[in-house]
């Protein structure tokens, strides 16, 4: 399995009806099958996430975030990891919103080396 704890996440694509741009970074957290974030930047104020990570690693995921519009917005993830030849993970997102219009939408999102401190 692999280990999202205390990894970082910046967004690398992701459709027209998303909130998240490449200024939203997200901090990842995992205690053993049980991950979750925290993430913010770009029309993102503050976000968190909750997931259960199954036998290959791919995340079944709930999100949450108040938008730069003031907005609550909600929704659901399932993301496939990828090994990249440098050893960082690309995640390879589909979610839908369960607030707002209830669209879907497809992501991308890669793992960037940073300084910036975590707390556990």
């Amino acid at each position: 399995m692999i280990s999202y704890n205390h990894k970082i996440f910046r967004s690398v694509t992701t459709t027209d009806n998303g909130d998240v741009d490449d200024h939203t970074l997200f901090y990842y957290y995992q205690q053993d099958d049980l991950v979750w974030a925290e993430y913010a930047g770009g029309d993102v104020v503050k976000g968190y996430l909750i997931a259960k990570a199954d036998a290959q690693s791919t995340l079944d995921m709930r999100y949450q975030h108040l938008n730069a519009a003031g907005e609550l917005r909600t929704g659901t993830c399932r993301s496939v990891p990828e090994l990249l030849p440098d050893g960082r993970l690309r995640l390879h997102e589909t979610w839908q919103w369960t607030s707002g219009d209830g669209s879907s939408g497809e992501s991308v999102v890669e793992e960037v080396e940073s300084d910036a401190p975590f707390t556990d």
